[in-house]
């Protein structure tokens, strides 16, 4: 008995189908971080104090991230990290 033809096999096809859904969905869930510069990172870290979840410490030079509890001494880097923190959880479906 002869086996599978070769030109009937599609599992490749499918395994390249899955790669490309995978991608895709990474890529709808990914946040673009590299449109955060220093105004806007100031004017979300401002926007995170009034809503109290950030806190500034001036004594350390750092703000708190109060949900996760992570500190930044760097408004940059605090607005990358809360895009990406917000993301994850609205992906989980924790957000508000």
């Amino acid at each position: 008995m002869l086996g599978p033809d070769p030109h009937d096999d599609t599992s490749r096809d499918y395994e390249q189908s899955e790669k490309e859904l995978l991608a895709q969905d990474r890529d709808a869930a990914g946040v673009d971080t590299a449109d955060v510069d220093d105004p806007t990172a100031q004017n979300l870290v401002k926007d995170l104090i009034d809503a109290a979840v950030v806190t500034p410490v001036p004594e350390d030079h750092v703000l708190v991230h109060e949900p996760s509890g992570t500190t930044f001494d760097s408004s940059t880097q605090l607005a990358v990290f809360h895009r990406g923190w917000a993301a994850g959880r609205d992906a989980d479906g924790e957000g508000e």
